[in-house]
């Protein structure tokens, strides 16, 4: 049996939190020393150089490795603890704000796959409850300047040979039935770097969604990729086993995807629309999403209006404040004011109740967990 879902885990956000989130994302949080259990996720793909934290809302990953973490107004302190997970005291000049735990190590990091493979090397745990993994740990665009995404940190964990470049379906069905087992995971996310194939990573997501979904029938997925030359691949991922999609946009202006994904912007905003549209056919609505990310260079107003564009196709637009990260050329870029991101959180939040959609039914995915963004908390009335 499946563990409980996150509404039913913990209580819903209330407004009050939700200016907090946006602050502790956008800002990000000093921590003096790295806590013995923490699970700080440094470098590669996914939310890196941040910290899972357990607020009374929910589990929120927060940068505390960024260069503007390290100036933040918010600091964690960490109380003296002979648990496995430990306690933090959030404080914003001096004054307390929050009370968080920290995470625990899971238990199926421990463990080794039939081939000799560390599971944190196969697949990590994000938030609380999302096993994630990169299958492809490679780009076609990472390794030239002149195509790379310039935010991009996808090669930095292969290099410090914290991960392999890829992960079989039998590793990682292993892997996902351990920490369904030990840990409680309520899903999965299978994101890739694009190989310079036409389908985009698609046919190594089917294998292995497949994989892990004969290992742990009934756990959703959600799959991640650029939209492949043949939108077929679609229906054959949600054949294999995938439950939603993600193909990620990140950012919208033509200017702005030329200056900071110059490799990603040759395909135009036209055809993920395209593809956006073949997608929910197959999934359904609200059960693909896509990244926008708000403080790459895009105005509040285009970030809205492809929102609004995307929500009225059946498309999540799952908005994430920009990290800078270390080794990047966006390293020095400063994050987005959290009073901006507030905005655009209100903006889209009314965007989605207006047209009744909500994170809790994507069924697998970042928008489901939530965690790297505080959209979540402006989906309701009122805040």
């Amino acid at each position: 049996m499946l563990p409980a879902s996150k509404a039913e885990r913990s209580p819903a956000r209330d407004g009050s939190e939700a200016a907090l989130l946006a602050d502790l994302q956008a800002l990000g949080v000093q921590i003096a020393d790295e806590p013995p259990s923490s699970r700080v996720r440094r470098g590669g793909a996914g939310p890196s150089d941040h910290l899972s934290l357990t607020l009374a809302s929910g589990t929120v990953m927060v940068p505390v490795l960024s260069s503007a973490a390290r100036s933040s107004p918010y600091r964690l302190r960490i109380l003296p603890s002979e648990g496995t997970e430990g306690t933090a005291v959030i404080e914003r000049d001096a004054r307390e704000v929050a009370v968080a735990a920290l995470p625990r190590t899971p238990k199926f990091y421990a463990l080794t796959t039939a081939d000799g493979v560390p599971y944190p090397k196969v697949a990590l745990l994000h938030a609380g409850n999302v096993l994630a993994s990169t299958v492809l740990q490679t780009c076609t665009r990472y390794t030239d300047a002149a195509t790379a995404c310039r935010f991009c940190a996808i090669g930095d964990s292969l290099r410090g040979g914290r991960t392999v470049g890829r992960k079989t379906p039998a590793q990682l069905a292993e892997v996902a039935e351990a920490a369904a087992r030990l840990d409680g995971i309520e899903q999965v996310v299978l994101t890739t770097g694009t190989p310079a194939s036409a389908d985009r990573g698609a046919a190594h997501l089917a294998a292995c969604a497949a994989a892990i979904k004969q290992a742990v029938p009934g756990l959703p997925i959600q799959v991640q990729c650029e939209p492949p030359e043949d939108f077929g691949w679609f229906a054959r991922l949600h054949e294999a086993g995938a439950d939603s999609i993600g193909l990620h946009l990140e950012a919208v202006e033509p200017e702005v995807r030329a200056r900071v994904m110059p490799g990603k912007a040759e395909v135009p905003v036209s055809y993920y629309l395209e593809a956006f549209a073949a997608a929910v056919a197959v999934f359904g609505r609200g059960r693909v999403s896509t990244y926008l990310i708000a403080g790459l260079g895009d105005a509040r107003e285009s970030l809205v209006e492809m929102a609004r564009r995307l929500v009225r196709m059946g498309v999540y637009p799952f908005v994430v404040p920009f990290v800078p990260l270390r080794g990047t050329p966006m390293e020095a870029h400063p994050p987005p004011e959290s009073e901006w991101m507030q905005a655009i959180y209100r903006d889209v939040g009314r965007l989605l109740r207006e047209n009744g959609m909500r994170s809790d039914d994507t069924m697998a995915g970042c928008a489901k967990c939530g965690a790297c963004s505080a959209l979540s908390s402006f989906e309701r009335e009122g805040t």
